[in-house]
Order: C-alpha cells, then structure tokens, then sequence
C-alpha cells in the first residue's frame, strides 16, 4: 500500500531514510538531506567569510554530492566562500583515468575552477609504479599518506585556507572501528573530530580540513546522487579489494543491517572516548626533509620514498624497531659482520667498515 510523506503528508513517499526509517517525498528528502548538512557546517563553525575552500574531487559519489552541495549551500545560505576543485591523480590505469573524466564534468556542470596534481609529478612514483615494485598488499598504505599530503600541497600552491573531504558517516565509522582493532589511541582520539589541523604555523605545510558529511549516511548519498541525476563515477579502486578497510566495512554493515543506528552510535561513542592522562601521545611537528607535518623526524611518505628509492618499500610500513634490521638485512651476503655493534653479514670489508650501524 502506498505510504503518503511523512514529512508534508501530502506527496507520496518513494523512499526510506536508512538514518531515521521515515518514509519521505522526494522534495522532502532534498530538504531534510540539504538541512542536515547546513546544520552540520554551521554547528561545526567549519567557514568564515572569505575562505578559499579547496574541494577534494575524485569523481565518486561522496566528492560530486559534495562539490554540488558546496555550491548550492553556499549560494543559499551566502556562506561566500571562493570555491575550487582539487583532484589528485594517482596514476592507477582503467580507474583514477577514467575518474578525472568525471571530474572534468563536474567542473563544468558546477561552474568551478579545477586543478589536477599527479603523484607523478609531486613524487616521482604513480600508484601503478608503486604496486609493480611493492605488490598489491599494503599498497593503499602508500596510496593513502601520499593522497593526504598531495592534498595539502595542492592547497597551498592554489591558496587555499581550508580543504572539505567527502568522508561520510559510513568512512568515519569504520575508521574509529579500524583504530580500535589497531590499538592506535593517537589517530582514535582525532580522528571522529569534524575540522583537523589548526594552520597556526605555515611551516609545517598542512591546510586544515573539515567533513561536511560526517553524520550523512553513504546511502543517503547515493540516493541524493541518483535523484538528482548527478553524473559520478561509481568503479571500485583495481587495488581496494586487498584493502584492510574492506573487511571493517563489511562488518560495519552487517552491523547495520541489525540496527540502523549502528553507524552513528560508534561516531557518538569515538567521540566521547578520552585517553588517560599517563599515556603518552605523538607531538607533532615538521618533517625535517620536506617540512610536512610529522610526530616523527622524517615524515612517512619521506621514508616511504626514500625505500622506494632504494628498493627497500618495508621501510614505510613495518613498525620502527624493524627498520634496522631491514637496513642490515639489504647489505648482507653471508659474511659475518667483524664489527662488534652487531651479528649480521656484511657484502664487503667496507661495508664493515662504513655501513655496518648499530
């Protein structure tokens, strides 16, 4: 039986909130999905008058819903903020290539100025290269610290004072799950916050960022997608099924399945958890190579570099204390090592000599 709206009473419903299960128009729905989002950037306090707003733009639904939405709320509400697309091109052939057309759609569809960057150009390295040298386990490790900074260094070149990401409900949800089961109390503490980094000191060249989509549901993006016929590109990454995330999100919709409220429930909790007071945290600073932001003193996409580089990629994504050994390991050949700092193997008597550290 035909259910009229929940919301005006009068039209006839022809969808079902996943957030709320209210039946709704789909009027009803544009206006409850816009609102929420208002709310979110105005509660949020996420602009001020005059920012230059860098958007993250891939192409998928997430970031397309987001550039409309930005421009539509910013010429309703008169937020007056000087709009742009970014879009990093990682260099993965039959995915990231075809996505940039999206891209370029949008650009004209929305009316806004669009700059692409290439992992290529900012490091040398596309995801593909990468992958070919590394294989396909752990390689969204990589793909993921290079994104982050390639981001803030399209910023910065474009003048931009704040970066908007497309991250939603679903994304964030799983990240706080991902954490959890990782033991990592740093990122579990910051990452359920709606705006990250201050841009107090230009030296560590970050641009902070915010989610306008923290508490909007991945599906209820795809229905606004769908109903308002926006054009996005809907291909899964050719290396994202080897991804760690991929088992959280299945376990985070199965969740789902059993109470709807589930996603928005692990946000509420992550942000209420507090880390007690005699455990020790990261300090963040600069990196000392290319003064990025890091906790350490060469940033991970510095040391990521420079094991691809060497033909060591381990060295950007096993745990510090394995490092040494990786290094030792790489000069060694079966000769024992005369020095007395430790008990590898050493190529050469002048590898004993000047490679061999402690």
């Amino acid at each position: 039986m035909p259910l009229n709206c929940a919301r005006c009473k009068a039209a006839r419903a022809i969808l079902k909130r996943p957030k709320t299960r209210d039946a709704l128009c789909k009027e009803c729905f544009f206006h409850c999905f816009e609102n929420e989002i208002h709310n979110t950037i105005v509660e949020g306090n996420l602009f001020k008058p005059g920012d230059k707003v860098a958007i993250g733009a891939s192409g998928g639904k997430d970031s397309t819903v987001l550039a409309y939405i930005m421009k539509l709320l910013n010429e309703r509400h008169n937020y007056r903020l000087n709009l742009v697309l970014l879009s990093i091109d990682e260099g993965i052939t039959g995915y990231r290539d075809d996505s940039l057309e999206t891209v370029k759609q949008n650009q004209k569809d929305y009316a806004l100025p669009l700059t692409i960057l290439s992992y290529k150009d900012l490091y040398g390295w596309s995801m593909d290269d990468i992958v070919r040298q590394i294989g396909k386990k752990n390689n969204c490790t990589f793909c993921g610290v290079f994104r982050r900074q390639a981001l803030d260094r399209g910023a910065i070149k474009l003048g931009c004072n704040l970066i908007v990401t497309g991250h939603n409900a679903d994304d964030i949800a799983e990240t706080i799950l991902m954490n959890v089961l990782r033991g990592d109390i740093a990122r579990l503490k910051r990452c359920t916050a709606i705006k990250t980094g201050s841009g107090d000191n230009p030296e560590e060249n970050v641009v902070p960022r915010c989610k306008p989509f923290k508490y909007t549901y991945e599906k209820e993006i795809v229905m606004y997608a769908y109903f308002k016929k926006l054009h996005y590109f809907s291909t899964e990454c050719i290396y994202a099924p080897n991804a760690y995330r991929g088992h959280v999100r299945s376990y985070l919709k199965d969740l789902e399945s059993i109470r709807s409220s589930a996603i928005l429930d692990i946000i509420h909790s992550g942000e209420v958890l507090a880390v007690d007071e005699g455990i020790k945290l990261p300090v963040l600073g600069a990196c000392e190579r290319c003064s990025y932001i890091s906790s350490q003193r060469i940033c991970k996409a510095c040391v990521m570099l420079e094991g691809l580089s060497k033909g060591l990629p381990k060295l950007g994504i096993v745990k510090s204390s394995k490092v040494k050994m990786i290094k030792r390991e790489a000069i060694t050949d079966g000769k024992k090592c005369d020095e007395k700092c430790c008990s590898f193997t050493c190529k050469s008597e002048t590898d004993n000599k000047t490679n061999c550290k402690s």
